[in-house]
């Protein structure tokens, strides 16, 4: 059955939960309820890579997901969302063991730590990706697989047991890139990599969110598209779903796989 990662922002400035989750007590508690809801793995993260958020200090970023790491991990499997190699090893060490790593480069840390990585398709720093979406002009889908397989190809190469291939969603991408990266999924399951996607409350889905002539959805009014879009990627093959709202989710995982929902 498709996991279900559930998305902890310990920032300010994230784009659907920014600043409710920035003291630690209240991160803790909420990625404990996220835990109980029926995540796998709860997902921290320190920096926003929302499009145009500023780069966050090494520093800053431990300080915030650090204690939080650690206070969740004797309870559920944890994963840092990060793109620094310092964030990335003090993770681990306080108990993460998945890194989730939009920037696809940090294989080194994973081989050397012993623990899961995702490889993320980001063809643009948040600052500019936006603009970079606008103008590419290129085969979305053939580039992100050939992009993601070399990536996932070098990490098996290091000594990664452990490896997972993101398509993106939302990252330097039009909302008909999205699309064509959702409708072609089973491009990038039949390259026989894990594949984790991550449509929960994107931008992209306002529009699908709302009716004709309406204002586009809101981050928190964007659940039930969530929730299909979620779906949609586990029926094409998707081995794990990022999102924000975990327990429709995980109802709708267990009843594409056949099981039993769980019990409310």
């Amino acid at each position: 059955m498709s996991l279900v990662m559930g998305v902890l922002n310990v920032t300010p400035d994230s784009f659907s939960d920014g600043g409710r989750w920035l003291d630690h007590d209240r991160a803790i508690a909420h990625g404990l309820r996220l835990a109980a809801e029926g995540a796998d793995v709860v997902d921290v993260g320190g920096e926003s890579t929302r499009p145009g958020a500023a780069p966050v200090a090494e520093d800053e970023e431990r300080r915030r997901v650090l204690p939080v790491i650690a206070a969740l991990a004797p309870h559920v499997r944890v994963s840092v969302d990060t793109r620094k190699v310092a964030v990335a090893e003090a993770a681990v060490a306080a108990g993460a063991t998945i890194v989730n790593d939009v920037s696809a480069t940090l294989w080194p840390v994973a081989a050397s730590a012993g623990v899961g990585w995702v490889a993320m398709h980001l063809p643009a720093d948040p600052a500019v990706m936006a603009d970079y979406a606008a103008r590419y002009r290129g085969d979305i889908v053939a580039d992100v697989v050939t992009h993601l397989v070399a990536r996932a190809e070098a990490a098996r190469d290091a000594g990664v047991g452990e490896i997972w291939i993101d398509p993106g969603i939302g990252f330097g991408k039009t909302a008909a890139h999205n699309l064509l990266l959702l409708r072609h999924l089973d491009r990038l399951v039949a390259t026989g990599w894990p594949v984790a996607v991550g449509t929960s409350r994107k931008r992209f889905l306002g529009p699908l969110s709302s009716l004709p002539g309406e204002e586009p959805a809101a981050p928190a009014d964007r659940v039930e598209a969530s929730v299909a879009t979620a779906t949609w990627a586990v029926l094409q093959g998707a081995a794990m779903v990022r999102v924000h709202d975990v327990a429709p989710t995980v109802w709708a995982v267990r009843l594409a796989a056949g099981a039993p929902a769980p019990p409310a």
